[in-house]
């Protein structure tokens, strides 16, 4: 069953909405609940459901624990 819930959002938040929705062919009201559905952080995720090159990376970097300070470090070596 649907139901209506109104908000209140900045006008031209909402045309930016607009104009993304149209551009993706949905509703705002479907992007929204896509939106709450991605808030469902309780279901687990289904890797049958992951895209092939995202599934091929799963593990890629094993154990390792890397920092945003690292990440910086990689990218000021690769853009020498």
């Amino acid at each position: 069953m649907q139901t209506k819930l109104t908000l209140r959002i900045d006008e031209k938040l909402i045309a930016r909405a607009k104009k993304t929705a149209r551009a993706r062919g949905k509703s705002v009201s479907q992007m929204v609940a896509e939106y709450f559905v991605r808030l469902d952080s309780q279901r687990p995720i289904d890797p049958d459901q992951l895209p092939p090159t995202t599934l091929s990376l799963k593990g890629f970097l094993g154990s390792r624990d890397l920092s945003r300070e690292d990440y910086r470090r990689y990218l000021e070596e690769k853009h020498r």
